[in-house]
C-alpha cells in the first residue's frame, strides 16, 4: 500500500469545488485529481529521493500542469487559487506550520489528508515525519521522533516489510480508523502536542465485523477468552 502512495482514500469528501474554480493539487503523486489546474511538487536532490518520497511512482514529469519548487514558499502570489488539494503530503513536511501558512496564503479553500498515529505506531514509514489529528477544528501535530519510542523499531520494521510485501487486508478494512481527511473554509489553527493522548482519538472504538471462517487467530483468540 506505502510501496505505491495512494493519492487520496476519501475522494468523496471533496464536496466544495465549483465549475470555475481554479485548483491546486501539492504532492499528486501518480495520479493527480482530475479537477487540478497546477500540480506543485517538491524538486528533491536526486531522482531516488523523489521517487522515495513518491511510493514509488511519480508523475509524469512532461504533464504541463507540473510545477517544481525548492520547499519553503510556494511560487504563487496570494489567492492565486480557489481550492487546494493536499492528500498524504504533510506528513512528509518539516516545517508543519509554514506548510500550512502557504496553503492558506494562496487558496481560499482546501481539503487535507494523512495517516493517523495508530497507522504509523504499527509501521513506522520512514518518509513520515509527522503526526497529525484533527481536534474540535485544531489541527494537532507532532513530530514522530518526539513521541515514538526507539525500542519499537524492530517490531515495526516488521509490520513495515510486510506491509510493503502485500499483506494489506487489514489495513484496508481499517482506512476509516487510520487515516483521517477533511476540506477547510477558512484557515484553521494548528497546534504542537503535549502528550502522546493528544495524538489519539478519545472513541477508538472499531464496530465488530460480521463473523468470518475460523482461522488460525481467531482460534487463538477464543482460547484466550476461555482463560
Amino acid at each position: 500500500m506505502e510501496k505505491v502512495r495512494v493519492s487520496m482514500f476519501f475522494p468523496e469528501r471533496i464536496k466544495s469545488i465549483k465549475a470555475s474554480d481554479r485548483v491546486l493539487e501539492i504532492g499528486p503523486g501518480a495520479e493527480p485529481n482530475p479537477r487540478s489546474n497546477v500540480l506543485l511538487e517538491k524538486r528533491y536532490g536526486s531522482q531516488e529521493e523523489y521517487l522515495r518520497q513518491c511510493g514509488g511512482l511519480s508523475i509524469n514529469d512532461i504533464d504541463s500542469r507540473i510545477i517544481f519548487y525548492d520547499g519553503g514558499v510556494f511560487p504563487f502570489k496570494d489567492n492565486d487559487f480557489d481550492y487546494v488539494i493536499c492528500s498524504h503530503v504533510i506528513e512528509h513536511i518539516d516545517d508543519v506550520e509554514r506548510f500550512c501558512s502557504e496553503m492558506f496564503r494562496v487558496a481560499r479553500a482546501g481539503y487535507i489528508e494523512y495517516p493517523l498515529f495508530y497507522y504509523e505506531y504499527v509501521f513506522d514509514i520512514p518518509e513520515h515525519v509527522n503526526i497529525l489529528i484533527r481536534k474540535e477544528g485544531v489541527l494537532v501535530y507532532s513530530k514522530k521522533t518526539d513521541v515514538m519510542p526507539e525500542q519499537l523499531k524492530a517490531v515495526q520494521k516488521f509490520w513495515f516489510n510486510a506491509l510493503t510485501a502485500g499483506y494489506t487486508d487489514t489495513v484496508s478494512q481499517l482506512i476509516p480508523y487510520i487515516m483521517e481527511g477533511f476540506e477547510w473554509s477558512e484557515s484553521f489553527t494548528l497546534r504542537k502536542a503535549l502528550n502522546v493522548a493528544e495524538l489519539c482519538r478519545e472513541d477508538p472504538s472499531i464496530p465488530f465485523r460480521l463473523p468470518q471462517p475460523k482461522t488460525m487467530i481467531r482460534r487463538l483468540l477464543e482460547k484466550f477468552k476461555l482463560l
